[in-house]
């Protein structure tokens, strides 16, 4: 368990107080050598639908979640809370709610342009990751700030700064050696009813957890070449 604990109050209103930051500056070869090896890594993320049941090391997953809330957000509000499910009959009621979901998404709901984006990955509306996983994160967005006494006060670039949080979870579950998944059914809001989440939330996205089954396959994908997706100005 991490001996790292410390209680937050909201900054509404607190003076601005800055403080030395002065981290030891990196050789430029270390640096290289780094940057190198984070993008080999990075390269061997994929996205995995077939999950082993077998248990992950929960201490991972925390750190995971504590480097994701180490993202910067809007006025360092925070505006994010991460749902650990490790429920098996949790984890199956989510999953009922999610394909029905997804059966109206598939019949028609998502229209024709996008079920035509979605065939070459071979999605349906079956989702067994959701129970095969031995662990679902559900990621909410905190659209405002609510106080125990109901006082309420706005957030900002509340999409930006969680989708920042999410990328950098992503990144840490990769890098601990797990597996993940970003999914998105739509609508969610079953998601706040099932986890009895409080009215300040919306569901931004849920992320099973996990080792790639023994018979795990996935798409064979080319990502764009780096001087396609940078601009040098």
């Amino acid at each position: 368990m991490s001996v790292l604990t410390r209680n937050w109050t909201p900054t509404h209103g607190d003076p601005y107080r800055p403080v030395p930051y002065r981290p030891t500056r990196m050789d430029p070869t270390e640096s290289l050598e780094r940057a190198a090896e984070l993008r080999r890594r990075m390269d061997e993320r994929r996205t995995v639908r077939q999950f082993s049941a077998d248990p992950v090391p929960e201490q991972v997953v925390h750190d995971a979640i504590a480097c994701a809330a180490t993202a910067p957000s809007g006025a360092h509000q925070q505006p994010w809370t991460f749902v650990l499910v490790k429920n098996p009959e949790v984890r199956r009621q989510i999953r009922e709610a999610a394909e029905e979901e997804e059966r109206r998404s598939y019949e028609g709901r998502l229209g024709e342009e996008w079920l035509a984006a979605l065939r070459p990955l071979g999605t349906d509306e079956v989702k067994p990751h959701l129970t095969d996983a031995p662990q679902l994160i559900v990621v909410f967005e905190q659209r405002y700030w609510l106080g125990e006494d109901g006082a309420k006060r706005k957030h900002y670039y509340v999409d930006e700064s969680v989708g920042i949080a999410v990328g950098m979870l992503l990144s840490a579950l990769h890098l601990s050696g797990l597996a993940a998944l970003i999914h998105t059914p739509s609508p969610m809001r079953f998601l706040s009813q099932v986890l009895g989440r409080p009215e300040n939330e919306k569901a931004f996205a849920v992320i099973p957890v996990g080792y790639p089954a023994d018979d795990c396959a996935v798409p064979d994908l080319t990502r764009k070449a780096l001087p396609q997706v940078m601009v040098e100005v």
